[in-house]
């Protein structure tokens, strides 16, 4: 099992440049890929999302890049012919306007924006890749591990509540057999209480109390919640992602707690159900985190 939130860290360098990456992982039902500081290299987003589009299912993946060039990385000087020209024309026009010859001298052109430029030539696509790749796989290493830790704290923590239910459900068990009887005896005391003698082996009662023990009987809701509880016990023992199917468990235990709190009509099996669900509820947010 493993969880949704994680971090790690990477760093690659060579004589060319380096690359720090942090990536941070939170909760979320789809898988998305953020990726931060890439302005300079954006072509380079598709491989680094697929890469880690690879390796999750869902969940959102924060991944923040550092690349930067190797200390004294040579830079070119960039010039704009075009612009040079222009600016040159407008000397010409300026001395036709003041009628006395202007020309610009150097110092007019290297102030002038855009016309002389520094561009620095760091690094190339490829090289940045081959740096981005290297921390990558080191960031995402370390962010797996942690996931893995914290799968391993949840999956612990689920089975202690998953007990706590089938200790539950075992007592609701135990109760719903002598439910019948007990509806028989309220049955025969509220006849007596109203003053009319039946006899217990009158026909009327005993189909009245038949009719009830057939309403309030869950023997197929406890089976279906054993069935539930080992199908848990298979995916939180399983290394794929089992986060979507342990929420539809969740639902479907829910739904039979429900059904036995509302065909037992009984208060003591109703405490049992309530706590019952109460717990599970704790389940359901913890399997939030379960990519």
């Amino acid at each position: 099992m493993q969880s949704m939130t994680g971090f790690g860290r990477g760093s690659s360098s060579s004589d060319q440049g380096s690359a720090n990456i942090e990536v941070s992982g939170v909760n979320r039902k789809q898988a998305e890929v953020i990726i931060q500081g890439m302005r300079d290299f954006a072509e380079l987003e598709a491989r680094i999302r697929k890469q880690a589009l690879a390796s999750i299912s869902r969940g959102r993946l924060q991944i923040s890049i550092q690349l930067e060039p190797a200390d004294g990385a040579s830079q070119g000087v960039v010039v704009d012919p075009h612009q040079a020209k222009a600016f040159e024309a407008a000397f010409s026009e300026l001395s036709e306007v003041l009628g006395r010859e202007i020309r610009p001298v150097a110092g007019d052109f290297i102030k002038a924006p855009g016309i002389i430029r520094l561009e620095d030539k760091g690094l190339d696509e490829e090289t940045g890749w081959q740096l981005i790749e290297q921390a990558l796989k080191q960031a995402l290493k370390q962010f797996f591990e942690m996931r893995g830790r914290e799968g391993e704290e949840l999956a612990a923590d689920l089975r202690s509540r998953l007990a706590t239910i089938r200790g539950l459900r075992a007592e609701i068990g135990d109760c719903a057999p002598a439910r019948p009887e007990r509806y028989r005896a309220m049955l025969l005391k509220r006849l007596s209480d109203a003053g009319l003698e039946l006899d217990l082996s009158d026909e009327k009662v005993q189909r009245e109390v038949a009719l009830f023990a057939d309403r309030c009987d869950i023997s197929e809701e406890l089976t279906r919640l054993d069935a539930h509880f080992a199908a848990f016990d298979e995916f939180i023992a399983s290394n794929d992602p089992v986060g979507r199917p342990l929420d539809f468990l969740c639902q479907e235990l829910n739904r039979e707690f429900n059904t036995i709190g509302s065909k037992a009509s009984d208060a003591l099996i109703a405490q049992k159900v309530v706590a019952a669900k109460t717990e599970l509820e704790k389940i359901r947010e913890q399997v939030q985190n379960v990519e």
